[in-house]
């Protein structure tokens, strides 16, 4: 989930259009948030989790969900973009400004962002595929080496 079309869907047919990605995202964000984080916690039976982030450069604080992914006592998030060639807009907020708030259901945690090295990828692929099936479809859809940020309790 992004707030960005890649011009492809996870299922591989035309994306819809960037307005109406927006617009999705808003009200689900809204509605899970009006509902104390009872509500749209999971797209077609995966996981969700809403992220707190800077914009890169807007410096506006922003909320999109993403595909949840648990890891240790913070979690890991995929870069993927259903495989697109580019990285979504969130990877640049992420790095200019790392430090993130995450939701899952009632759960909220405070964590900094860093993207995974080469050798930790090798880790964190298998985790990653076992809570969304679709990242290895991703990663055969592009040649970009989609980034994995490792997000941990900030200290």
């Amino acid at each position: 989930m992004s707030t960005e079309s890649a011009g492809v869907s996870p299922s591989g047919g035309a994306a819809p259009p960037r307005w109406a990605v927006k617009a999705w995202t808003r009200l689900h964000v809204f509605l899970n948030r009006v509902s104390g984080g009872r509500l749209l916690n999971s797209i077609g039976g995966d996981d969700v989790c809403f992220v707190s982030m800077k914009g890169a450069r807007s410096g506006r604080t922003l909320t999109i969900p993403l595909m949840y992914v648990p890891y240790r006592d913070g979690v890991l998030l995929v870069a993927s973009l259903g495989g697109a060639p580019r990285n979504p807009v969130w990877y640049h907020n992420l790095v200019k400004h790392p430090e993130i708030a995450v939701s899952h259901r009632r759960r909220r945690m405070k964590l900094r962002a860093r993207i995974a090295t080469p050798e930790e990828k090798g880790e964190l692929w298998p985790i990653c595929d076992q809570h969304y099936a679709s990242y290895a479809d991703y990663r055969k859809r592009t040649t970009r080496d989609i980034p994995i940020f490792v997000c941990e309790p900030a200290s």
